[in-house]
């Protein structure tokens, strides 16, 4: 069955889920978690990406966002190759490091949002790598501690947050922790990472009683919200979709910055992509290629042939940056 494309518009409230490619682990140490959190702060402060929860485990991670203006494909593309890259080449490795596609949930805010910081924020908790609700207050990869007020992280949005739980800041906290802590007993929550009617219902419970009445609603396993709300969004990206780009957007991108380096930097185009190793030709075209591929999510291949080089000239590119 093809992949159903992505729904997204600047402003959309996401539930993201990334996983390690066959269940590996993504991070192996402190660097590496060091390493991961900062890229996800310092992108969402270039993209005016609304960050509100977050965890990050060995082998998945889960956040909680908002899309800017250059929406979630283009952050999530630059997020995991850039940390993908950086991984692979400190641990000498090769090869894809997350699974091919990562999970992005379009949620019904009003709904869903408090739930969704809980059950993302107690991840931590549920896995058993903190042993309770105090040690989470102090865990340090994990979005909770910043809304407690014990780690700083300016990209996350803790003021949005706390205003969904009172009006002054200690009352705030105090009440979010309290919600927290009731979710305790609530365990794994599959309607808020599972698919279809489950998900567009918010529950088992749910789904059950409308088989019970043969009442049939609209559902959508990239949607969680209700009928009414998964309609909407449905609606509103077949919409959208009038106006997108030919599968050849991304060539087309990338030529249009090859030419606009080109002219910039006095060099003739042709050269660059005949693979001229002129003057300052090779430096600007190392350049070139890591843009492409950590910001435009461009393969080794497809940038190799925009550029007039090899595949394997690319990687070794990559590997001297």
């Amino acid at each position: 069955m093809p992949r159903q494309a992505r729904l997204d518009a600047p402003g959309t409230l996401h539930h993201v889920i990334i996983r390690g490619i066959e269940k590996r682990k993504i991070v192996d140490d402190q660097y590496d978690r060091k390493n991961f959190v900062t890229r996800l702060g310092d992108l969402a402060s270039d993209t005016k990406t609304e960050i509100y929860a977050w965890s990050l485990m060995s082998n998945h991670a889960h956040i909680l966002l908002r899309s800017g203006p250059p929406g979630l494909s283009k952050y999530m593309r630059r997020l995991l190759s850039g940390y993908a890259i950086s991984y692979n080449l400190r641990h000498k490795r090769h090869g894809h490091l997350f699974q091919n596609r990562y999970k992005s949930i379009v949620c019904e805010e009003d709904a869903y949002f408090q739930e969704l910081v809980r059950y993302i924020h107690l991840n931590p908790l549920r896995a058993k790598i903190v042993k309770d609700l105090s040690s989470l207050d102090r865990y340090p990869w994990c979005g909770h501690s910043v809304l407690m007020g014990r780690r700083m992280h300016e990209w996350q949005n803790v003021d949005y947050v706390l205003s969904w739980f009172g009006r002054k800041k200690r009352e705030e906290r105090k009440a979010y922790r309290e919600y927290v802590k009731n979710g305790l007993s609530d365990g794994r929550r599959p309607e808020l990472v599972g698919g279809g009617l489950i998900r567009s219902l918010g529950g088992w419970s749910a789904v059950m009683s409308l088989r019970r009445s043969n009442e049939k609603v609209l559902s959508d396993e990239r949607i969680l919200g209700s009928g009414e709300f998964v309609e909407k969004l449905i609606e509103e990206a077949d919409e959208r979709m009038k106006y997108q780009y030919s599968g050849n957007t991304q060539r087309k991108m990338a030529l249009k910055l090859i030419r606009g380096v080109s002219e910039k930097e006095g060099i003739n185009l042709k050269e660059m992509q005949l693979g001229s190793r002129r003057g300052k030709i090779p430096k600007i075209r190392s350049d070139l290629a890591y843009q492409l591929i950590t910001e435009y999510g461009m393969t080794l291949a497809e940038t190799g042939r925009q550029l007039g080089v090899s595949t394997s000239a690319i990687s070794k590119i990559l590997k001297r940056r």
